[in-house]
């Protein structure tokens, strides 16, 4: 595949999950300067990787909060919680992968994620709905 249909295609990903705004945002933030690292992002992060097929989106954003509260990355957290909510990730398997962070990385590494979190994901957010047997 081409680098210029890798890019495209990354862009359209990224919109999807994180809005047009935020992403255009994010491209322009660092300017010409940032302009070939933002290249990288969309054509390789998530035209290339994010688009194989041996992750569900889901897993995938789940995969992302862990590492980025893992590694406290508060404000990449917040762009990847939105990305979650879009792919469809669930209040209970983010507060559960909280804990699990909170238990392996420590209780520091959990308190900022999960204020943020609870921000995007809402207090008040239904459940997930039970499944009768």
């Amino acid at each position: 595949m081409d680098i210029s249909d890798l890019h495209a295609r990354g862009l359209e990903r990224r919109k999807a999950l994180f809005g047009a705004a935020d992403v255009e945002q994010r491209m322009s933030a660092a300017g010409e300067f940032g302009a070939p690292l933002q290249n990288v992002i969309n054509a390789y992060v998530y035209g290339d990787v994010w688009e194989r097929k041996g992750l569900s989106d889901e897993m995938r954003s789940l995969v992302m909060l862990a590492i980025t509260a893992a590694s406290n990355k508060p404000a990449e957290f917040r762009v990847h919680a939105k990305g979650a909510l879009a792919n469809g990730c669930s209040k209970e398997q983010v507060q559960d992968l909280l804990l699990l962070i909170a238990m392996y990385c420590g209780v520091p590494a959990a308190i900022e994620t999960n204020r943020i979190a609870a921000e995007i994901f809402g207090a008040d957010m239904p459940s997930e709905p039970e499944v009768e047997t």
